[in-house]
């Protein structure tokens, strides 16, 4: 790849990182990506809902369709002043490029678009077609962003056969790891109701905390499923506890505990919900339940697309890239529903959501020769 193509990604990841888009604001983002892609006759379609922006770009009308698809807003910053530099002034330093969105995910759509950019100037009459889904919600609540394009675009029985989305999936070095599929996100609010009284008269309360103890112990040891080849299995893990009136002689009357299911194709909503009422239950506990399911499993089955990804990642990397379905949620939760296969790759995830940011500036390069390389086998 010549040096010029690695500096315009570089040059494009900065712009992009010098726009203050903290979820749901998109800074202009997209503006400054439907401009370039503009001038290479992409048609530029804005779907804003709500205070969230998108963008679905696409470049010809046959198939098959590859999309490259990420997201423009970031988390905040955290406080500014123990950033090295400051997040929004892209700042490089000893061959690393710092700021809020370096790794999650701005530097991916730089890649993407300097790629698209050089393979049409390659193969202006490429075959099928290239499009870009952009969006300023998948860092939030996730409610008006890919999925709203995705109802959009199956509406119009407008499917995509490939499509590469730029999360931050490499764990130790760019193209060691590939997301295939991801697991589902169940979350619950459970409220436990006892009787509040004084410590020192224990025969006239009933303390939430100390029945809810031993059923916590269970949940938590609890073997929900064994997985599969694909995915491992199923974890519970509490993320709050919430008790008391804040008075040191005062029995709380409730507790409330966050929970989260992170959870295999072995298992679903269903199972899960009655599988843990059940143990409450079982305990004689007075409870209530507020279920949210965030993400159900998925997976890509390895195809066309994966198979071109791993070549192309040996090829440019030296590394044998491992197929995963671990981490986190994605957009790909939705993409999957008008797409067959959908590959997640991206930078190093080591420094996301922290202070001080950051992608090595080779790494950058590579992954623009990487998407580039991946349109060339699908569309030759």
């Amino acid at each position: 790849m010549p040096e010029a193509a690695g500096t315009a990604a570089l040059e494009l990841a900065r712009e992009l990182i010098g726009r203050r888009s903290v979820t749901p604001e998109d800074g202009g983002c997209q503006a400054l990506v439907a401009a370039r892609l503009g001038a290479l006759d992409f048609r530029c379609e804005p779907m804003p809902f709500g205070e969230v922006k998108n963008l679905w770009a696409r470049r010809g009308s046959a198939r098959p369709l590859v999309c490259f698809a990420g997201h423009t807003d970031v988390v905040p910053t955290g406080p500014p002043s123990e950033w090295h530099s400051d997040p929004f002034v892209p700042t490089l330093r000893e061959g690393k490029l710092y700021g809020r969105g370096a790794a999650d995910m701005k530097s991916s759509i730089a890649a993407f678009v300097v790629a698209v950019e050089v393979f049409i100037k390659e193969r202006p009459n490429h075959s099928g077609s290239i499009a870009l889904l952009l969006t300023s919600d998948e860092e939030g609540p996730a409610v008006d962003g890919t999925v709203r394009v995705v109802e959009v675009l199956k509406r119009r029985n407008e499917l995509i056969d490939y499509c590469i989305v730029g999360e931050p999936t490499s764990d130790e070095a760019l193209g060691d790891t590939l997301k295939n599929g991801r697991r589902g996100s169940l979350s619950g609010k459970l409220v436990v109701r006892g009787v509040q009284g004084h410590v020192a008269y224990p025969h006239l309360v009933r303390n939430p905390v100390h029945e809810l103890a031993p059923a916590l112990a269970e949940l938590a040891s609890t073997q929900w499923d064994r997985g599969n080849e694909s995915f491992p299995p199923t974890t519970w893990q509490v993320s709050n506890i919430h008790a008391g009136t804040g008075a040191g002689n005062v029995t709380p009357g409730s507790v409330q505990v966050d929970f989260n299911f992170r959870f295999s194709t072995e298992s679903t909503e269903a199972s899960l919900r009655q599988k843990a009422e059940a143990i409450l239950k079982k305990h004689g506990l007075e409870f209530s339940v507020q279920w949210t399911l965030g993400a159900k499993p998925f997976l890509s089955k390895p195809g066309r697309l994966a198979q071109a990804m791993v070549d192309v990642c040996k090829r440019r990397t030296g590394r044998s890239a491992e197929l995963a379905t671990t981490g986190g949620t994605s957009d790909a939760r939705f993409i999957i529903e008008i797409c067959p296969e959908v590959l997640e790759l991206g930078p190093v995830n080591q420094s996301i959501h922290k202070l001080n940011e950051h992608i090595a500036v080779e790494a950058l390069g590579q992954l623009e020769g990487i998407y580039l390389d991946t349109l060339r086998a699908l569309l030759p």
